[in-house]
């Protein structure tokens, strides 16, 4: 089992299940489909807290680029390029309100060395959503 821990701005939509994703630089190694993984907020901290343990779904490369102002240059997913329309779904699906404000989070964790342009090449890794708590909870009521 892998283990993904993230700020805690992004408990909330992987517990609404409207984050199912995340965007990691290369390690040793990450999930793999169809494997168990371990979502934390804090995790090494005493904040610590479990989110849930989603099923992988898949694995791409991903490429992202930033300028410093203004929208995005470029993404691609395995490789290929996908528009504008798409790059907003892309920020809104990993937790962000726009392409903005995953810009400025980007801009903010990961800044480039010099220039006025963030390149950042990694994974996409994708899961299972979780099951909101409140749809649990409806259920079990009308059982």
């Amino acid at each position: 089992m892998v283990a993904y821990s993230f700020k805690k701005r992004f408990g909330p939509p992987i517990l609404a299940g409207t984050k199912a994703q995340t965007i990691r630089a290369d390690r040793k190694r990450h999930a793999r489909p169809g494997e168990q993984l371990q979502l934390f907020t804090g995790m090494r901290t005493k904040h610590c807290r479990r989110l849930g343990e989603p099923v992988c779904l898949s694995v791409h490369p991903v490429r992202l680029v930033f300028a410093e102002r203004g929208i995005p240059e470029a993404f691609q997913v395995d490789h290929a390029p996908i528009g504008l329309m798409a790059m907003v779904a892309f920020a809104q699906a990993d937790g962000f309100v726009d392409l903005d404000d995953m810009r400025r989070f980007w801009w903010a964790e990961h800044p480039p060395e010099e220039g006025d342009t963030l390149v950042f090449e990694g994974f996409l890794i994708r899961w299972q959503p979780l099951v909101p708590a409140d749809a649990l909870d409806i259920a079990a009521r009308a059982a």
